[in-house]
Order: structure tokens, then sequence, then C-alpha cells
């Protein structure tokens, strides 16, 4: 970068740049927080790393880390878009209630939602017995991790998806059913278009979360182990030499897949 234009934007804009320069804190914690880690497992202890990443058990508990994720950001955005288009195109009592109840899984410390889902899906519990019959178990199994997945995951895409339906002028939709569409159609064709940044956003959000949830997940399925649960695992029977690596290895993956998801949303 030019120097000359840096002074220039300096002189132009000092407390912007003042701020910038503060808000640089904030990265350089967490540049130093993960390239310390980085730098530990990719140059000191290569040989340490690469037999990590080929351990079968650490590929597996990542691969379905991943997948559940996938899982749960799906049932958030079948479920989480009619709740969405509602809280944004009508006010109803009750509203701000329901706003808040949507947020709870944020504010609430993530092994008191473990223990809540626990509860509801255990095999004994009125919910999980009842699914136990259609043959489908979330004590210890997959579901289960996908159901703490989706608990904790699903606020951060009904939240874009309300800002993007509110972003969207609903006289748009007046006029598409003036000229013959139906509602539905009026949604689908302009409601949803319009929205989809913030939809595609809120998705990559949740699926993130569902990635690096642990409290909610160890508590209704420490197996069959996801990776936040694998490197616990590691750390207390092996220490950092086998737990850090695993972490690596996760950042890395997550990093590159947030990234190239965020790019071919900045490109639609």
């Amino acid at each position: 970068m030019n120097a000359d234009y840096v002074k220039h934007a300096v002189r132009r804009n000092p407390l912007s740049s003042l701020f910038f320069l503060i808000g640089m804190t904030i990265i350089l914690f967490v540049i130093a927080v993960l390239f310390n880690m980085l730098v530990r497992q990719l140059v000191i202890n290569t040989d340490g790393f690469l037999a990590i990443a080929r351990d079968s058990a650490v590929v597996r508990s990542i691969w379905l880390t991943l997948y559940t994720s996938f899982l749960a950001t799906v049932i958030a955005v079948i479920l989480g878009i009619p709740l969405a288009y509602v809280m944004a195109r009508h006010s109803f009592p009750g509203k701000d209630v329901l706003s808040a109840i949507i947020d709870i899984p944020v504010i609430i410390p993530h092994t008191v939602a473990g223990i809540a889902l626990f509860s509801l899906l255990m095999r004994r519990g009125a919910v999980g017995s009842f699914f136990e019959q259609l043959g489908i178990v979330f004590q210890d199994s997959m579901w289960g991790i996908v159901a703490a997945m989706f608990f904790v995951s699903y606020p951060f895409f009904v939240n874009a998806a309300i800002e993007g339906f509110s972003s969207v002028d609903p006289n748009y939709e007046r006029v598409a059913r003036t000229l013959g569409a139906n509602q539905w159609r009026a949604f689908r064709n302009i409601a949803l278009p319009l929205a989809r940044p913030h939809l595609l956003s809120g998705a990559i959000m949740a699926w993130a979360r569902g990635v690096s949830e642990f409290g909610a997940v160890v508590i209704i399925a420490y197996y069959p182990m996801i990776a936040s649960t694998l490197i616990l695992y590691r750390f207390n029977t092996g220490g950092l030499g086998q737990s850090q690596p695993i972490a690596v290895l996760l950042i890395l993956i997550c990093f590159v897949t947030f990234l190239a998801m965020r790019m071919a949303t900045r490109r639609r």
C-alpha cells in the first residue's frame, strides 16, 4: 500500500484510524492464540500432526461433526424460514416474548441446554420414548448430536432470516398479488430471493455454531464422539500432544470451509 495514501487517509479520518488501531488488538489476540498452536503443529511437530491427521478415529469424528452440523442447519432452515417470515411481516400479542424464546439458546449455558435436552429426549423421557418406538434414538446417537447442535445454532439462522425478510419491502409482494400471484408465489418469487443473502449468511453461521458446539452434545450424546468430544478425551488421556493436533486439523478444515462458503455467498 502506498505510504502517501496511508498518511492521507490518517489525516483525513483520524478517529477511524484510532479506532482501527484499537480494534486491531482483538485481531492480534486471535492471531496470537491460533498462530502459536499452528506453528507448534505444522512446523515443530509436523510428523505428529500428520500421524494424527491419518488417524481413522480422528477422521471419523471430524466427518461426523461436519455432517451432523449440516443436518442441524438444514432443519433450522426448513423450520426457521416460516417462523422468520411471520416474525418479520406481522405484529401480534406476545411477539416480544416469542423473540426472547428464540434467543434463549444463545444466553443459557450450553451444559444447561444439554441437561434439558437429555431430560426430554433420553430413552425414558416423554419425547425420547415416543421417538424410540419410531426407531429414532437421541441418547448417545447421531440424532442426539443433531438435536443439540440444532438447539444452539437455530437462533443464528432465524435472526438473520428475520433481518432479511424485514429488509424486503412488503409492497413488492402486494404488487405481485395485484398482478395475479397468490401469496405463496409472491413469497417464493419475491421475498425469498431478495432475502437470500441474509438466509445464506445465517445458514453459514448456524453451521459454524453447530461445528463448535460441545457442552450440550457431551451430555446427551458423548458417543459417537464428535471432534470437540474427542479433543477433550485425548487431552484427558494424552495431554496436549494428543489433543492439540486434532484441534489444529479441525481449525484448518473449518476455516477453509467457512471461507469458501463466505466467498460463494458474496459472489451470489
